[in-house]
C-alpha cells in the first residue's frame, strides 16, 4: 500500500481531539482546583495564637490567600504540562528535545507546552497584545475620571486601583513585549540555530507571565491596591489582600524575565552557526544581550524585595516595618535597584529594533556597528548606577546626590551613542516610509523629547520641583510607550507577516501611526505643563482651573485607543478574513531569516547556514573574483 493510501486511510483529528491531554484548558481546571486547596483546604486552616491574632486584627487571611496564589499556579504548570518531562525521565524514559512541535498538530499547538520558537513567539505575541489591551482600557478608565476635578465616575480607592493595574500591567507585562514575541521567533534564525537553548524554559517563561496577568486582575476581587506600580512600603504592608495579588504578579513577572533572559544569552553564546562570530553578530541580537544581562541580573532582586514583603504580611517578620526595627526606605533602594534597569529592559529593545529595520529601508549598511555596539552594553552597565535619582526627595543623604546625578545624566552618553548611529544611517539613505520605518520614525522623535525631559529628573534642583508631578508621569510615557510600543508596532508589522504569514493592510498600518503618533504627542504634551503647574501624580481631584488641560490629554487619549482599535481591526482583518499569503521577502531584507520560505518550516533549516558576510551588505557592491575583500565582508 503506497504512502498516499495509508495517509487517506487515517482519520483526521478534530481540532479538540488533537486537543486532548495537557493543555491549557486542563492548565485552568487544576489550576482553579489548586487555589481551592491552597486558600481554604489549607490556609484556612492554619492555626497559632499568633497568626489567629493577626487574621482577626487584619480582618483577612494573607496566608491563605497567597497559599492560593501558589498552589493555584503550580496546578496551572501541572495541567499544561510541564511536570511530565522529568517524571518520564524519573521513569526511565528516554529524553526528547521536542514537545508538541509537529505541524500536524494545528492551532492545538497553541494552547499548549509547545517547544517550538516559532509557536512560543506567537503566544507571546497574542498573550501580551490581550493584556496590553487591558492595560490600555484602564488608562481609558484613569482619563475618565479625570475628566472632572471633584466629580468621580469611580471614587478615590477605585481611582489608585486603577492607576496601579495600568501601571503594574503595562511595566510587568511589557517587559517581555520584544523579546517575548520577537527574540524568539527571530534570533534562533539571526544566528543559524534550530531552536532555543532550553526550549522547555522558553514555553515555561510565557506561562508564568500568563498566570502572572490573571493574578494580577483578581486584585479587584479583594479590594485592590492603592500603592501604585511601585508597591512602596509601609501602605504595601497596610494595605488589603489585593496587594497580595500585586506581589504575586510581579514575583512571577521577575521568575519569567530572568529565565528568559538566561535562554537568550545561552542560545546567543554557545548556538551561532560557523561563521557567525560576534563582530558579525546583528545589532538586534546585540540589544537581545545587553537586555538579557538586566534581566538576569535585576529581576532576581525584584523576587527577593517582594517576597519579604510578603513574609512581612503572612508570617509577621519585620524588614519594612519600622515600628519592629524594619526600614521602609530599604524596600524604596532594593526595588528601584531593579525598577531602573527595568527602565532599560524596555528601552534597550527598541533601540535594537530602530537599528535592525534602518539599514532594510534606507538600503545602506548601518552605520557606527561597533558604537552602537557599545551604547547598548554602555547603556545597560550605567544602568545599574543611577537608581538612587528616584530618592532624591526621599531623604537621601544630601552627599550621595552629586554622585547619582552625575551617573544619571552619563547614561546619556551611550544613549546619544545610538542617536549617532541612527542619524548617520538615515544620511544620505535612499529612504522607503513603509509602516515598519514610519514607527521608526516616530521613536526618534518621541525618544529625543523624553531624553531631554529626562535632564530636568536628573538633576536634584529641578526634580524637587517635578518629582512626582504629572512632569515625570510624561517624561516615562514619551521615553517607553515612545518607545517601546512605537517599536512594538515597527516589528509587528516588519516581521508579522512572515510570522503569521498574512500581509497586513499598508493603508491601515498608515492610518494607525499617523492617529497614534499625533494622538500620542496630543495627549503626553500637555502633561508637561501640567506637572509644571503642580499637578500631581495619583490624586484624583484638582484645581478647577487646570480641568481644560485635562479634558484635551483624556479627548486625546480616547483617540490612542481609536487608533489601537485601527490595529486591531487590521490584524482581525488580515488573519481572519482576507488571509492573503505575505510574500518571502517583502521588504528585500537582506537578513537571513527573509531567505527561508513561509511559514518558516518547524526546524528553520534543513541544513545549517554557514555565515561570512557582514550583517548589513546593502549598497555593497560584490567584490570581483580574486580581489580583496573589505573588513567585515561584503554582499
Amino acid at each position: 500500500m503506497s504512502a498516499i493510501a495509508i495517509s487517506a486511510s487515517r482519520p483526521t483529528k478534530s481540532f479538540w481531539q488533537r486537543l486532548g491531554g495537557f493543555n491549557m484548558f486542563t492548565g485552568i481546571a487544576l489550576g482553579i482546583a489548586g487555589w481551592f486547596i491552597g486558600y481554604y483546604a489549607i490556609g484556612e486552616n492554619i492555626t497559632g495564637h499568633t497568626l489567629t491574632y493577626y487574621k482577626a486584627q487584619a480582618g483577612e487571611n494573607d496566608i491563605a490567600v497567597c497559599l492560593g496564589y501558589v498552589l493555584g499556579v503550580v496546578g496551572f504548570l501541572v495541567g499544561m504540562g510541564f511536570a511530565n518531562y522529568p517524571v518520564r525521565r524519573m521513569l526511565g524514559h528516554p529524553p526528547s528535545l521536542t514537545e508538541h512541535e509537529s505541524e500536524g498538530e494545528g492551532a492545538a499547538r497553541y494552547f499548549r507546552l509547545c517547544t517550538d520558537h516559532k509557536v512560543v513567539a506567537v503566544q507571546y505575541l497574542i498573550g501580551i497584545g490581550t493584556f496590553f489591551f487591558v492595560g490600555g482600557l484602564n488608562a481609558m478608565f484613569i482619563r475618565t475620571e479625570l475628566l472632572s476635578p471633584n466629580t468621580h465616575v469611580f471614587g478615590p480607592n477605585q481611582y489608585l486601583t486603577l492607576v496601579g493595574m495600568h501601571g503594574s500591567m503595562m511595566m510587568g507585562m511589557m517587559t517581555s513585549g520584544i523579546l517575548g514575541p520577537f527574540a524568539n521567533w527571530v534570533v534562533p534564525l539571526m544566528i543559524g540555530s534550530r531552536r532555543m537553548a532550553f526550549p522547555r524554559i522558553e514555553a515555561l517563561t510565557f506561562w508564568l507571565l500568563m498566570a502572572a496577568g490573571v493574578i494580577l486582575v483578581t486584585t479587584i476581587f479583594w479590594g485592590g491596591f492603592q500603592t501604585g506600580w511601585t508597591g512602596y512600603q509601609p501602605l504595601g504592608d497596610e494595605g488589603t489582600a489585593g496587594y497580595d495579588a500585586y506581589i504575586g504578579f510581579f514575583g512571577l513577572v521577575g521568575l519569567s524575565m530572568t529565565l528568559l533572559g538566561l535562554n537568550l544569552m545561552a542560545t546567543i553564546i554557545t548556538m551561532r552557526a560557523p561563521g557567525m562570530t560576534w563582530s558579525r553578530l546583528p545589532i538586534f541580537c546585540w540589544g537581545v544581550v545587553a537586555t538579557a544581562i538586566l534581566m538576569v541580573l535585576a529581576a532576581p532582586m525584584l523576587i527577593a524585595t517582594l517576597l519579604m514583603a510578603g513574609m512581612d504580611r503572612t508570617v509577621q517578620t519585620g524588614f519594612y516595618i519600622a515600628a519592629i526595627g524594619g526600614s521602609a526606605y530599604l524596600f524604596q533602594n532594593l526595588f528601584w535597584v531593579f525598577g531602573h534597569p527595568e527602565v532599560y529592559i524596555l528601552a534597550l529593545p527598541g533601540f535594537a529594533i530602530v537599528m535592525e529595520l534602518l539599514p532594510v529601508f534606507t538600503r545602506k549598511p548601518l552605520w557606527g556597528y561597533r558604537l552602537a555596539v557599545a551604547g547598548l552594553l554602555g547603556v545597560a552597565f550605567l544602568s545599574f548606577f543611577v537608581w538612587q535619582h528616584h530618592l532624591f526627595v526621599s531623604g537621601i543623604d544630601a552627599d550621595l546626590r552629586p554622585f547619582y546625578m552625575l551617573s544619571t545624566e552619563m547614561i546619556s552618553l551611550p544613549t546619544g551613542f545610538t542617536f549617532l548611529v541612527v542619524m548617520g544611517t538615515l544620511w544620505r539613505g535612499r529612504i522607503r516610509l513603509t509602516v515598519p520605518m514610519l514607527f521608526c520614525v516616530g521613536w526618534i522623535f518621541n525618544f529625543l523629547f523624553g531624553g531631554i525631559s529626562g535632564v530636568f529628573l536628573s538633576d536634584v534642583p529641578s526634580d524637587v520641583t517635578t518629582h512626582g508631578s504629572f512632569f515625570s508621569m510624561a517624561h516615562f510615557h514619551y521615553t517607553i510607550m515612545g518607545g517601546l510600543v512605537f517599536t512594538f508596532f515597527a516589528a509587528v508589522y516588519y516581521w508579522g507577516p512572515k510570522m503569521l504569514n498574512v500581509k497586513f493592510d499598508e493603508r491601515l498600518g498608515k492610518i494607525h501611526f499617523w492617529t497614534l503618533f499625533v494622538a500620542f504627542n496630543s495627549t503626553f504634551g500637555p502633561l508637561f505643563a501640567l506637572g509644571f503647574l503642580g499637578m500631581p501624580r495619583r490624586v484624583v481631584t484638582y484645581p478647577l482651573g487646570l480641568q481644560g488641560l485635562n479634558d484635551w490629554v483624556s479627548i486625546s487619549a480616547y483617540c490612542i485607543g481609536l487608533s489601537m482599535l485601527v490595529f486591531l481591526y487590521n490584524v482581525v482583518k488580515s488573519t481572519v478574513f482576507t488571509r492573503e499569503p505575505a510574500e518571502d521577502n517583502p521588504w528585500q531584507a537582506k537578513s537571513i531569516e527573509f531567505s527561508l520560505p513561509t511559514p518558516v518550516p518547524v526546524h528553520d533549516f534543513e541544513r545549517l547556514p554557514t555565515f561570512d558576510p557582514d550583517p548589513y551588505p546593502y549598497g555593497v557592491e560584490p567584490a570581483p573574483i580574486g580581489a580583496p575583500v573589505p573588513a567585515g565582508g561584503v554582499a
